[in-house]
């Protein structure tokens, strides 16, 4: 087909759907939800098919558990954020937050530090009073005790999933108790938090094997959809369109990675095995797979992570700084003081994983690694790192297919470097917004450097040092 023939097929193609839109907007809503119900049988086939591989090699296995344990059997995670369905021990927990989601966020902050402390005291007044009255530590513990010991049935895994977030909103709401964040907070060293956050809590970070007081990119924003897509906690109730649809966009941005991730993780997988068993036209095949589907990965990302998605003025205002931490406690054991970041874009697992299958070093610490990241997300990632093979093929290849899959892992690391550069443009565009209120920080390293220029130089030389060692 000619270039064309070809533009002429795709502008028909255009057109006809502004037809529907235009002239049967209903029609259109059906063929899209049709779209995403193929989209989801496909992935749940995939999903099967790593499951059926677990018993042939190890990164199948792994996955596969995660998928099972972290998952609730499905990739992104499972969540049951059915109000109904929960325990009355539970009920009280989403009941509080939404109550006094009203409450979190104003237009405006205030720049003075006093008017500033008093209506933090007041939200947190106000939440631990709720929590004591209404909540029942001792069955919600009963409920959890259960979970521990394989009682899935009185406390099903994506429900459990959907508390966790549950918690972790809570957590992160009581420890800023404003949005936007302000420095007098942002100051803090240490909250003491309710005792009906930090017990639960304490089973849920065991379970999912990270101990960090901060939660993760899956606690906070992956877990924060239900089965039908509809973003649950949100941080800016009561504010504006644009404010709520800046929010619930950026926190949709890692959910998506995970929906588009699961061909990728599967297509390692096959491509592990293919190599493995030295059939590299099947290796060949799937390697070009996952070249393909991040196209559709970082798509998604550069269609969301912009102006008129996530507006510049609203992000760092009335998003970034909900998802950061910067507190810790004084820790008996080591006589020390222990300290939180907050959220990076940096736990994500998808990127996690393709550095792994790559042969990258991880860009995480193991401390950072541990404190953060899921155990059974970094068990995969160890596995992926354990089984890649991109360093055993030639860099002058004369078999065919091992030249094919060369040429496919170089774009790879193409593709990977230019997200890097256009997230390192796009991540100084917006945390080089105006925040009077508060000290310079981001949710992963917290408080930085005085001035903003300072902090973004520090951050550059980060960023600059992982599209260094993207090779």
């Amino acid at each position: 087909m000619g270039v064309f023939s070809l533009f002429s097929l795709c502008n028909a193609f255009a057109c006809a759907l502004l037809s529907l839109w235009l002239f049967n907007p209903s029609a259109l809503a059906k063929w899209l939800r049709g779209l995403d119900v193929d989209h989801a049988k496909k992935r749940i086939a995939r999903i099967k098919d790593v499951k059926a591989l677990a018993e042939r090699h190890e990164v199948a296995a792994v996955l596969a558990e995660m998928i099972h344990k972290d998952g609730a059997g499905s990739w992104p995670p499972r969540a049951n954020h059915h109000h109904p369905t929960w325990p009355v021990a539970l009920q009280q927990y989403k009941e509080v937050y939404l109550e006094l989601a009203s409450l979190l966020p104003q237009a405006t902050a205030s720049l003075d530090d006093q008017v500033n402390i008093a209506r933090i005291a007041e939200f947190r007044f106000r939440f631990r009073e709720l929590l004591h009255e209404r909540v029942n530590l001792n069955d919600v513990q009963q409920l959890l005790k259960a979970a521990d010991a394989g009682r899935w049935d009185i406390f099903p895994r994506d429900m459990y999933n959907a508390f966790y977030c549950c918690i972790a909103s809570s957590r992160h709401a009581y420890r800023w108790a404003t949005i936007p964040v302000v420095q007098v907070a942002q100051l803090e060293t240490e909250v003491k938090l309710p005792v009906e956050l930090t017990e639960p809590w304490a089973y849920l970070q065991r379970h999912f094997g990270c101990v960090s007081e901060s939660g993760n990119n899956t606690s906070n924003l992956v877990l924060n959809f239900d089965t039908e897509g509809r973003h649950i906690y949100k941080i800016n109730t009561g504010m504006s369109p644009r404010i709520l649809s800046g929010e619930e966009a950026f926190a949709r941005i890692f959910h998506e990675v995970e929906v588009l991730g699961v061909p990728v993780y599967h297509d390692m997988v096959l491509a592990i095995i293919a190599f493995a068993r030295n059939e590299k036209a099947a290796c060949a095949r799937h390697v070009a797979s996952i070249t393909s589907q991040l196209r559709l990965v970082l798509g998604s990302y550069f269609d969301n992570m912009h102006d008129q998605q996530i507006p510049l003025s609203v992000w760092l205002s009335h998003v970034q700084g909900f998802y950061g931490w910067g507190i810790g406690h004084y820790d008996e054991a080591s006589d020390d003081w222990v300290k939180f970041d907050g959220l990076s874009g940096n736990q994500v697992l998808l990127f996690q994983a393709l550095d792994a299958f790559l042969g990258i070093e991880q860009y995480l610490s193991p401390r950072d690694q541990e404190r953060n990241v899921p155990a059974r997300q970094r068990a995969l990632c160890k596995a992926l790192a354990r089984h890649s093979f991109r360093k055993m093929l030639s860099e002058t290849p004369k078999d065919e297919n091992e030249a094919r899959i060369v040429n496919d892992f170089n774009e790879i690391i193409k593709r990977l470097r230019t997200f890097r550069y256009a997230h390192r443009s796009r991540a100084k565009r917006y945390l080089s917004q105006p925040a009077p209120e508060r000290l310079p920080m981001t949710a992963g390293k917290s408080l930085l450097a005085p001035s903003i220029d300072q902090s973004l130089q520090f951050l550059d030389e980060f960023m600059v040092k992982r599209i260094s060692q993207t090779v």
